[in-house]
């Protein structure tokens, strides 16, 4: 390959890096396995000769998804993830326009719920999910993939679909309002009004809480409106400590403690009223995040 066509070909790569960004992260969940993906892909290519590749885009679209699917594969045979609680890696953002880069990467607003369940989706179901719901890919193509029937990859995506839509609510689009349910849940939370936590909250609201690995931080799950409030105490030991920021694309908090980041927390609002609330608590995760626009390390 002359240096020309080597330079043609790393500028087409760049081109579709922030798609195979976006299709890596909601195939993994971590941005730090997503670059990893993105790289593995480019390396691949680099020892590929371009002359047997009719379709640059589709091919750098497929190549990413394998990598990303022998990722899943041997994440869930290793069972790195938990079987409760799973929060994936947040993509956090300070509180106004996304970047061009973060509004790349959300560009479908995939919020932080929906992850969630994705996490639980079998590695051929996200795949066929991803790729064909999100990414428009046609199930001949993921089919070959997979190494499945194009039938049969229309069932796993049919499945995912029912368990997405069952599970992950859709976020209101004025982000406004988004924040001023989210501000109305921390002031009743500080005042101790538990009829004001309520009615910001869902009836069947689920709060979920990612303290990772470590027993000092606990990992649940709660749900319904009541439950969820008569445990909002902790919302109001943090709330001087919260700091408003884009968590996916929605709004969502980042709260510092001494210089520290103790949590990333994402709100999903849903007709007004909070109908998920993902808490990442994880310290070994929560490192691994850019928040130095929070004063957090």
């Amino acid at each position: 390959m002359t240096e020309a066509h080597e330079g043609e070909l790393h500028e087409r790569f760049e081109a579709q890096r922030p798609r195979l960004r976006s299709v890596a992260y909601r195939m993994l969940g971590s941005l730090s396995e997503a670059d990893d993906a993105v790289q593995e892909t480019w390396l691949r290519l680099g020892r590929t000769d371009p002359d047997d590749i009719d379709n640059l885009d589709a091919w750098l679209t497929t190549v990413v998804a394998r990598v990303c699917l022998n990722l899943l594969r041997t994440r869930r045979n290793r069972r790195e993830v938990p079987v409760d609680v799973h929060v994936p890696e947040p993509v956090v953002s300070p509180d106004g326009p996304l970047g061009p880069e973060d509004e790349a990467l959300l560009a479908d607003s995939v919020g932080l719920a929906l992850m969630v369940v994705l996490d639980t989706l079998a590695p051929a179901e996200r795949v066929s999910f991803v790729l064909h719901d999100l990414f428009a890919v046609p199930f001949e193509e993921v089919a070959e993939l997979l190494d499945r029937t194009p039938a049969s990859v229309r069932q796993l995506a049919s499945r995912a679909r029912r368990r997405v839509q069952g599970r992950a609510p859709v976020p209101d689009p004025d982000l406004a309002r988004q924040r001023a349910v989210v501000d109305a849940f921390f002031a009743a939370a500080r005042d101790g009004d538990l009829d004001g936590l309520v009615a910001v909250l869902d009836p069947e609201v689920v709060l979920r809480a990612d303290g990772g690995a470590s027993k000092a931080r606990q990992t649940v799950e709660i749900r319904t409106a009541r439950v969820v409030a008569a445990q909002a105490a902790m919302a109001a030991k943090l709330a001087p400590f919260v700091q408003p920021a884009l968590v996916n694309g929605a709004a969502g908090v980042v709260v510092v403690v001494n210089g520290k980041a103790f949590s990333v927390m994402a709100f999903t609002v849903t007709g007004g009223r909070i109908a998920a609330i993902d808490v990442l608590y994880d310290p070994d995760r929560l490192t691994r995040l850019d928040l130095s626009h929070f004063g957090g390390t």
